[in-house]
């Protein structure tokens, strides 16, 4: 199987994860993708949801097309994709949260994704899948508490990895995944749950990001 992918050097990294696929071709962008019709799967690991990018994707079917999809889902993107949880530092876990409507693309996700030592937890086709609503919802939290004075960013991110082994503190899990990410899917989901509204401090700090 050859597989063609695009990645930033971070997705690159924790995909490859010191288990290198010769099966793998990586490119710089993604009109690379249509250079490369006959390979067996494309993954878009720097997806944006443009109907520019899903209709160049397009193209690519009925090949495996996996798009790094966070916060959109399949019914916005393209109902024959895969789409999974790509954000910095999910890649790096053994298993890799995703969706897909058909069973014969998801054996041939599957099949692709183990070129990389991964298996894959087939999850709804829902805003966030499970660990990047949790993730984001740790994130926030720890954004408010910081506003109402708690505690510092740095003692946060201590008790939190001391608490709960979990590897990365909140502040330093936002930097990884980009505040704009963390915003835009927390948007998201407010719209139906409003538990999930972004804080005030944490829109804040990512309108400072250029």
């Amino acid at each position: 199987m050859q597989i063609v992918v695009l990645a930033d050097a971070n997705q690159k990294e924790e995909l490859v994860n010191n288990n290198p696929s010769s099966n793998a071709i990586w490119i710089k962008d993604e009109y690379e993708f249509l250079h490369h019709k006959n390979a067996d799967a494309f993954f878009d690991l720097k997806f944006v949801n443009t109907d520019k990018r899903s209709s160049l994707l397009a193209q690519l079917l009925p090949k495996l097309v996996v798009a790094n999809s966070v916060t959109d889902t399949l019914s916005e993107i393209n109902s024959s994709f895969v789409r999974i949880n790509g954000w910095n530092t999910f890649l790096s876990s053994s298993l890799v949260e995703a969706a897909c409507f058909d069973e014969q693309t998801k054996l041939k996700a599957e099949g692709a994704f183990s070129f990389f030592n991964k298996k894959i937890e087939w999850l709804d086709d829902e805003p966030g899948f499970i660990t990047a609503r949790v993730v984001s919802m740790i994130i926030n939290e720890a954004f408010i508490s910081l506003g109402e004075g708690v505690s510092t960013k740095k003692e946060i991110n201590i008790a939190m990895k001391l608490g709960t082994a979990y590897p990365f503190g909140p502040f330093e899990w936002a930097e990884k995944i980009g505040l704009k990410n963390i915003i835009s899917l927390l948007e998201k989901l407010s719209e139906t749950q409003t538990r999930y509204k972004p804080s005030e401090l944490l829109v804040q700090d990512a309108s400072r990001i250029i």
